[in-house]
């Protein structure tokens, strides 16, 4: 083979090595650019879903001191309401316990059966108005009953059809004494008759009773019917 032939030879060889280098490079860069775009997706994804979850996490909670009733952000418009005429009234100088009574009987209705508000079903409502030593009963309660089919809306994705209370209006009102086992001793209590409204029927409860009792003041659900 003559110098000439080699020299071509050689030039064509050093050809091929270049574009085989520009193919290699080229394919990084691409796989470089689609490895990129597909973690910027996610990133992206990822915030998406984290905002859809913030949806359904109580926020701005406020409380009326000293008494542990609270509301939040995913509370009905008319429970807030109802907090309202309550804070209003117990941070009033003289209390009308007449309708503090009224109050935490209607809270514990509509906080209870507007289940469309609650993340999951151990979100119980209602649970703040009912006596101290009873509440582990009633969440137990609740949660293999009423609430035993409220799917998680953790993700804020839960299409599930669930009530709303629109109003919870007294029918009859009596006074009178509740025994209370732990302390062997009745003390006043108000029995409430209610009926129940809802956004859209879907079947729950439209009239209930619940007896509130006024233990050293503080008013308590203590049974409901």
């Amino acid at each position: 083979m003559s110098k000439r032939e080699k020299n071509k030879v050689s030039k064509k060889e050093k050809k091929e090595l270049s574009d085989t280098k520009r193919v290699v490079l080229f394919t990084i860069v691409i796989i470089v650019v689609v490895s990129l775009i597909g973690f910027l997706s996610i990133l992206v994804l990822k915030d998406k879903d984290e905002n859809e979850s913030t949806d359904t996490v109580k926020k701005n909670t406020h409380e009326i001191l000293g008494y542990g009733i609270t509301v939040d952000d995913l509370d009905s418009e008319y429970y807030k309401l109802e907090f309202e005429k309550l804070k209003t009234n117990l941070l009033s100088e003289n209390i009308n316990y007449d309708e503090y009574a009224e109050s935490v009987a209607k809270l514990f209705l509509i906080d209870l059966y507007t289940i469309k508000t609650k993340i999951n079903k151990y979100d119980i409502g209602g649970l703040e108005e009912v006596i101290p030593e009873a509440r582990d009963n009633y969440v137990n309660n609740i949660t293999d009953t009423i609430y035993k089919y409220v799917e998680d809306n953790t993700n804020g994705k839960r299409t599930q059809s669930l009530p709303v209370v629109s109003e919870v209006s007294v029918k009859n009102v009596k006074k009178s004494e509740y025994k209370i086992d732990s302390l062997n001793t009745k003390i006043p209590s108000y029995v409430f008759e209610f009926d129940i409204s809802y956004s859209s029927d879907l079947g729950y409860d439209t009239k209930a009773e619940v007896t509130v009792v006024n233990r050293d003041n503080f008013m308590y659900v203590v049974e409901k019917n």
